[in-house]
C-alpha cells in the first residue's frame, strides 16, 4: 500500500493556477471572437467598375483583389499588355492611366472607376503604327518581344514627361528646361528590364522618336 500524499494547496500556487486558467479563457473567448469576425465580410466581394480602354467604354464586375492588368488581359481579353514578375519590377505590365504610366499588377482595378486607360493596343496597328512602334521595328529594339509593349508604353511617356518639366534623380538644373539626354533616357526607362538585353536599340529608338518630336501623334 503507497504511503499518504501530503497535499497542501499553499496561497502562491492557488493564485497561479487562478490567472492561467484565467488568461486562457480569455483567449479561447478572444479567438472565437475573431472567428466571427472573420466570418462576417465588412462589405461586398465584387465591384461594378465602369472606365474607359483605349477610347472605348467598358464596365466589369470584378473581385475586389484583382488587379487592372488581370482585367485588361483575363476581362477584356487585351493580352497585348504582359504579366512578368507581378511584383511591379519588370515593366512588362506598363500601360497609362489618365495619361500617366502605371505597373498595371501593382493597381487594384476598383481604384480606377471613371479612368481612361491606354494599353498597347489602343496605340497602333501593323497597317499604321504609333512612331515609337516604327522606330523599335527600324533599330531592333526587341528581341523576344516579351517586354516590348511595356518597354513601348514607358517611352512613349518618359518623352511626354521631360517636355512636361517632370525631373527625375539625374536631372540637374531643376530651374532650366531638360533635355532629353542619354542619361534622363537610361534613368526613366530604368523600370523597364528587357532580359535580351536590346538597351542600346531601344535607347536608339527613343531618342529618334524625341528627336522628331513624334512621340504620342498619330501617324
Amino acid at each position: 500500500m503507497s504511503p499518504p500524499i501530503d497535499f497542501v494547496i499553499r496561497r502562491r500556487t492557488f493564485l497561479a493556477g487562478t490567472a492561467a486558467g484565467a488568461l486562457a479563457a480569455g483567449l479561447t473567448t478572444q479567438a472565437q471572437a475573431q472567428s466571427q469576425t472573420a466570418k462576417s465580410p465588412a462589405g461586398p466581394d465584387t465591384t461594378t467598375v465602369r472606365l474607359t480602354v483605349n477610347g472605348t467604354a467598358q464596365e466589369v464586375t470584378v473581385d475586389n483583389r484583382t488587379t487592372l492588368l488581370d482585367v485588361l488581359r483575363e476581362d477584356l481579353k487585351l493580352t497585348g499588355t504582359k504579366k512578368g514578375c507581378d511584383h511591379g519590377q519588370c515593366g512588362a505590365c506598363t500601360c497609362t492611366v489618365n495619361g500617366s504610366r502605371v505597373n498595371s499588377c501593382l493597381s487594384l482595378a476598383v481604384m480606377h472607376e471613371g479612368d481612361e486607360v491606354e494599353t498597347i493596343e489602343g496605340i497602333g496597328t501593323p497597317q499604321a503604327m504609333d512612331p515609337m512602334q516604327t522606330a523599335f521595328v527600324k533599330f531592333d529594339g526587341f528581341q523576344c518581344g516579351y517586354c516590348t509593349p511595356g518597354q513601348i508604353q514607358s517611352a512613349r511617356a518618359v518623352i511626354e514627361e521631360i517636355r512636361a518639366g517632370i525631373p527625375s534623380h539625374v536631372t540637374g538644373d531643376l530651374n532650366s528646361e531638360i533635355q532629353i539626354t542619354d542619361e534622363e533616357i537610361r534613368e526613366r526607362m530604368s523600370g523597364n528590364i528587357c532580359r535580351c538585353g536590346a538597351y542600346a536599340n531601344i535607347l536608339a529608338a527613343i531618342t529618334e522618336v524625341a528627336e522628331q518630336g513624334t512621340a504620342g501623334e498619330d501617324i
